[in-house]
């Protein structure tokens, strides 16, 4: 079973990461993890940090001769800014962060504690135990990228692009952006934003391509591997909701608006002329392009604080205010990729097999002409 743990605080000394399950005989380089990171760190709108902190991975077990052995496989990404004895006491809780409630649970009278590890900064060894599955899925020729479709309410329109030209166009983009001109009143917004001393959400696409129909499972509820996305991607701070497909805006159609009608073809098979079910039926792939979209709220740090309460004097003050972005949304679509690649790697090694790559290249094989004979 394909598995991970992550740990490490945003000042503390390091961020570690621990994957388990991966089958062995995958080939895995830290340059390809240190791509992943650096793609995390890009981004208009990023703070200061990003220009501290240089994300490089040391694969400390798990590789021999730069393939993976089957044995667990331990990441460390260390921080530069390691100052967490040092940091002030916060006693101020921001609005939309975990501080408060943080604090309230753990009975901590400084939130430090809490920000400490809600931070974003621990999605750098989420970054890094995608990358990883990214690698183990490319052996199939399974593809992720995420685009960025919204930010402060602009909108981009990539209707008629393909999954290759929106990939190359959002590498392109300040924003993660395919669409040049939304990119740009992007970019107008965020500097506003800047200047206001506020900070802007938006909403993240994720596209997979190359699955088989039949990852995921309709016969118990944990088993749904579209359940089992959102979940990962909701789990990403900030992020407030998750549609697949067509999402919510199946609300106001009717169902012959909304269902992919089924036709067939020598040797194609069985596909689909549209895609509203987002690559998913019964919680299954079902052969066509997976698609999500997130959205993910403005960061709640503020330049330009807005009220609290202190959790010691109980009067009421201005929120503390630490080193913050004032967007992130292009960091957390990248983030995303991440934590999909990781379900969709264990989804499909769950089905195919998990002690090395030739085993499950072979299961595959087998799989793929079964369906052929469908």
């Amino acid at each position: 079973m394909l598995r991970y743990l992550t740990a490490g605080e945003s000042h503390g000394k390091g961020l570690v990461a621990i994957l388990e399950g991966v089958p062995a005989g995958v080939k895995l380089e830290e340059d390809a993890i240190n791509k992943e990171l650096q793609r995390r760190q890009k981004g208009y709108g990023r703070g200061k940090r990003m220009e501290i902190e240089k994300d490089t991975a040391k694969i400390i077990s798990g590789i021999r001769k730069k393939e993976t052995l089957g044995s667990p496989i331990a990441i460390l990404i260390d921080n530069k800014d390691f100052k967490i004895d040092e940091l002030a006491v916060i006693t101020k809780p921001r609005p939309g962060h975990a501080d408060l409630a943080g604090g309230m649970k753990f009975g901590f009278r400084d939130l430090r504690n809490v920000l400490e590890r809600s931070s974003a900064r621990e999605t750098a060894a989420r970054v890094a135990v995608g990358a990883v599955c990214k690698l183990f899925l490319r052996e199939f020729d399974i593809d992720i990228i995420s685009h960025v479709v919204n930010i402060g309410g602009v909108n981009a329109d990539t209707r008629a692009l393909s999954f290759g030209e929106i990939k190359a166009l959002s590498n392109k983009s300040p924003c993660l952006c395919a669409d040049e001109k939304a990119s740009k009143l992007m970019v107008e917004k965020i500097d506003k934003a800047t200047d206001d001393k506020d900070s802007l959400g938006g909403i993240f696409e994720i596209m997979i391509i190359g699955l088989p129909a039949g990852l995921g499972s309709y016969v118990h509820w944990d088993r749904k591997l579209d359940a089992d996305l959102a979940r990962a991607v909701m789990s990403i701070q900030a992020v407030k909701g998750v549609e697949i497909g067509m999402g919510f805006e199946m609300a106001s159609k009717s169902g012959s608006e909304v269902h992919d009608e089924i036709f067939y073809e020598s040797p194609r098979g069985f596909y689909r002329k549209t895609n509203n079910a987002g690559g998913f039926e019964g919680g299954m792939t079902n052969g066509e392009k997976v698609m999500l979209r997130a959205v993910m709220k403005p960061i709640s740090t503020l330049a330009q604080p807005l009220k609290s309460v202190d959790i010691e004097t109980k009067s009421a003050c201005d929120a503390a205010v630490e080193r913050a972005d004032v967007c992130a949304v292009p960091a957390a679509g990248v983030v995303a990729e991440a934590v999909c690649a990781f379900e969709i790697a264990r989804a499909f090694i769950e089905k195919f097999g998990s002690d090395g790559l030739v085993e499950i290249k072979r299961n595959y094989q087998g799989y793929l002409k079964q369906l052929s004979e469908s």
